[in-house]
């Protein structure tokens, strides 16, 4: 199934790659814009593992968990995820995706929401984790590279195991130093940082005293570490499995594609660039 699916998706993106996301963040596109495969080629259920991007979290007005703009299996037509790109070319995946992601979870969380994907059968299986193994309290609570490693070889394993046909893509870790970069200066995202967000990197956001700027760095090096160890740990899984070889790290975020909340969780129109980015690649 993997060489019928990696052949469309060549062929999409050969003909469509001037739709591209540009890469200051714009919106994704129009759903049903591209030319839909033929359904046999597609997946006709899916599921989504990860923490609070996944899940939607804050793009319902207030920061609670909503789904339906999740950038994987979400419904919203202003997202255009996966599941709608899917679903515009094989209808036998309507009602059929399931959002196994939670809000704060960590790379030890993802075993857990494989097996639940493995009971739902799905044929195609999205994660993204690795954000709240770096945003700890301190830089000396963040998640060790080794374990989280072993972390996702585990899930993977699991998904191998109990759903030898699905493809698996695996997404890369939002660029959160860039984020303070952005928002350091402003006034509404610093004062909604110092309620608590990502506190290892979004801490004293104001400050660029050397302790502060060393133990942001510190998380970023962290965070490519854990991108680092989850294409490897893609690539060894094997053909079924294809990471996104740093796409949405490099999605170059601004504050108009985070909620003005918490101003860290990827609005719709983040969500939308995240789906984007990913699909087809």
């Amino acid at each position: 199934m993997l060489m019928v699916l990696r052949r469309w998706q060549v062929a999409v993106l050969a003909a469509l790659s001037v739709l591209a996301l540009a890469c200051e963040g714009e919106a994704g596109g129009t759903p049903g814009a591209d030319p839909p495969p033929d359904s046999g080629q597609l997946p006709a259920s899916m599921a989504a593992l990860g923490d609070s991007i996944t899940a939607g979290y804050g793009t319902c007005v207030t920061l609670v968990v909503c789904v339906r703009n999740s950038w994987s299996t979400g419904f919203d037509a202003d997202v255009d995820s996966h599941y709608l790109r899917i679903r515009a070319g094989n209808p036998d995946i309507t009602d059929n995706a399931h959002n196994f992601a939670k809000a704060g979870a960590r790379a030890a969380d993802l075993p857990g929401q494989a097996e639940a994907a493995v009971r739902s059968g799905a044929s195609y299986v999205t994660v993204m984790i690795g954000a709240n193994d770096a945003c700890r309290a301190t830089t000396a609570a963040m998640t060790p590279v080794e374990d989280f490693r072993a972390q996702v070889d585990a899930a993977l394993a699991t998904i191998g195991e109990g759903l030898p046909e699905a493809e698996v893509l695996v997404a890369s870790i939002p660029d959160v130093y860039r984020l303070w970069e952005l928002g350091h200066t402003d006034d509404r995202a610093v004062a909604a940082w110092n309620r608590g967000i990502c506190p290892s990197m979004l801490g004293n956001p104001e400050s660029l005293a050397d302790a502060d700027q060393d133990r942001r760095r510190e998380v970023d090096h962290r965070i490519e570490d854990y991108n680092r160890e989850l294409r490897r740990a893609c690539r060894e899984f094997g053909e079924r499995c294809r990471d996104d070889e740093g796409a949405v790290h490099r999605v170059r975020f601004t504050l108009d594609l985070v909620n003005h909340l918490d101003f860290f969780h990827p609005n719709v129109a983040g969500q939308a660039a995240i789906a984007e980015k990913t699909y087809p690649f």
